[in-house]
């Protein structure tokens, strides 16, 4: 993306807004949480506040550039939105965000959204689990974080 790209959805060109934008794009993750982005900012030299991370990250959300996924344990990150639908996978112990696209998966739930009378218009899937380097560090046991309740984690 360009700032052609903020320009066309009706936003003002800004600093701040081409460098979350670029940090989205370009960072080690594709899924970033705003405070990651805040940290990867502050350490590539940049000062721009986590509240305006916030901001441009909400703009750019309801613009329809990024795409926010919120997780169960109320973990949100954001990701570049690029037109094509894809799911995800997410590492319990680690907070690790895979991508992966099925067409059976698809087509069985389009299936059952006809056959329940739905006319689909979006959906979402979220699988969790423990990912290939959290066990292979022997990490593959899941605790319950504190202050969590064991009967909501089953």
């Amino acid at each position: 993306m360009e700032s052609k790209d903020i320009r066309k959805v009706g936003l003002k060109v800004t600093l701040p807004r081409l460098k979350i934008l670029e940090m989205l794009e370009s960072g080690d993750s594709r899924h970033m949480s705003a405070e990651d982005l805040y940290k990867a900012l502050l350490e590539s030299g940049e000062e721009i506040g986590l509240a305006t991370v916030y901001r441009v990250l909400t703009q750019f959300e309801s613009a329809g550039l990024v795409n926010r996924l919120n997780f169960e344990s109320g973990h949100s990150v954001f990701e570049i939105n690029q037109g094509k639908h894809h799911d995800h996978m997410l590492c319990i112990k680690c907070g690790r965000v895979d991508e992966f696209i099925d067409d059976a998966i698809e087509a069985r739930q389009a299936a059952i959204a006809e056959r329940m009378g739905y006319d689909m218009t979006d959906h979402s899937l979220y699988i969790y689990g423990v990912c290939p380097d959290c066990r292979a560090e022997g990490t593959s046991s899941y605790t319950v974080p504190d202050g969590e309740d064991e009967a909501a984690a089953d």
